[in-house]
């Protein structure tokens, strides 16, 4: 999963899932599965606690996602007002690898070759990103960001990151590296999960 580009690049801005940026309080574990006492729950306990803590998730990176689209959309704009939401990402993935061909960015987000060629179009009609011939491989082609591409999206970086140390300054730093470790270990788990599965076409349905 590639999610609007390398992951801690192309999540924005996370928000809070109510109107007027107040968070709704997380509810305490209740039932059979909710801890008595010394030691952790066990059996159908354990599994109870389980899905509680899984749905809190899925909520929670549900909100994160609806507000990351949002955000990915404003700052395409903010790069160029005719950019699309899913511009920012590819900006962000050719200026980490520095050049790069169109089927390695296709396959890196997980689309198809057609849709990838639709998406760099634009950037290169606005004169941010541009293509030069692969040493490698005199029939392809690397795209690589102009100068002008790179200075308006090092600005917007730039400027995201003022923000986000604005929005986390009561964050303990040890918490920060804490988020950015689990959410590398989803992802990581997420792509793994992706490489091994069947097409769609192929997968074992049930009887």
């Amino acid at each position: 999963m590639h999610e609007s580009g390398a992951a801690a690049e192309a999540a924005q801005d996370c928000g809070t899932g109510r109107p007027g940026g107040t968070r709704e309080p997380a509810e305490p574990p209740t039932g059979a599965g909710a801890p008595t006492g010394a030691g952790a729950p066990t059996g159908a306990g354990a599994k109870g606690e389980s899905v509680r803590a899984l749905e809190a998730l899925e909520r929670e990176l549900s909100v994160f996602i609806r507000r990351t689209r949002a955000s990915s959309r404003d700052m395409a704009r903010a790069v160029h007002p005719d950019l699309e939401p899913g511009a920012y990402a590819l900006l962000v993935r050719i200026h980490e690898v520095g050049a790069g061909r169109a089927t390695d960015l296709a396959a890196y987000f997980g689309i198809g070759k057609a849709t990838m060629s639709r998406q760099l179009r634009p950037l290169e009609e606005l004169g941010l990103v541009a293509r030069e011939p692969d040493p490698a491989d005199g029939r392809a082609y690397l795209l690589r960001l102009t100068e002008e591409g790179r200075h308006r999206f090092l600005r917007l970086r730039r400027e995201r990151r003022e923000r986000y140390l604005e929005l986390m300054s009561s964050w303990d730093v040890a918490d920060i590296g804490e988020l950015a470790r689990l959410l590398h270990r989803l992802n990581d788990v997420k792509e793994q999960a992706h490489r091994t599965a069947p097409p769609p076409g192929q997968r074992p349905t049930e009887e």
